[in-house]
């Protein structure tokens, strides 16, 4: 079975692609989903993070203070890395998971959303990253849209991202996202039906 990794900028896509993909019964597994329930309470990540920065990363119930956690790493590179050695290999360890139990149902290949893959070093999971690609300025506009958020705001999450260009040089596969949303559904069968019957390899 083939290991797919999706990825791309911000306001790319990424989104209409696992629609897509899931539309055309080919298992999703959400590395956000996945990030989410791996500081759920009882969870061992969720104990390290509290022995790590204290009681103050608890919220009264128990369950992780996000907010406080964010606004503690955010311009701590020190203390960020130190969030992330607990978090990315207990990730890497439920992604293979979920990937092994669609393999074990049946698909021929199952789907990794993973908005920061080549950033975090996912891309050794996969057998192909798939990087879902548009425009800066598409970029810009589709997020402003989506949420209201100012291009500045935009554009400082993009500089937090690989450039585009080396994200679309270590592809795999590249689907460009600048039409409509029926020329879009299309490029996506088409890589369906090469991943589907492995002749993508």
């Amino acid at each position: 079975m083939l290991k797919i990794g999706l990825t791309g900028g911000i306001g790319c896509g990424k989104s209409t692609a696992v629609k897509r993909f899931r539309d055309l019964g080919i298992p999703i597994v959400d590395a956000d989903i996945v990030a989410r329930e791996v500081v759920q309470a009882g969870q061992p990540a969720l104990q390290a993070i509290a022995e790590l920065f204290g009681d103050a990363a608890l919220l009264a119930d128990g369950s992780l203070n996000r907010a406080w956690l964010r606004q503690t790493v955010f311009n701590d590179t020190a203390r960020l890395q130190q969030l992330e050695a607990i978090l990315h290999p207990r990730i890497r360890e439920t992604i293979v998971r979920d990937m092994t139990a669609a393999m074990a149902a049946g698909s021929p290949y199952v789907v990794v959303d993973v908005p920061l893959l080549f950033e975090k070093h996912y891309d050794t999971l996969f057998d192909r990253v798939l990087v879902i690609d548009c425009l800066p300025a598409q970029q810009h506009e589709r997020v402003s849209q989506r949420d209201g958020s100012t291009i500045e705001l935009v554009e400082s999450i993009m500089q937090r991202q690989i450039p585009r260009d080396e994200r679309l040089f270590r592809a795999d596969d590249i689907i460009e996202n600048v039409g409509s949303l029926a020329d879009f559904n299309n490029k996506v069968d088409t890589l369906h039906h090469k991943y589907a019957g492995n002749t993508a390899t």
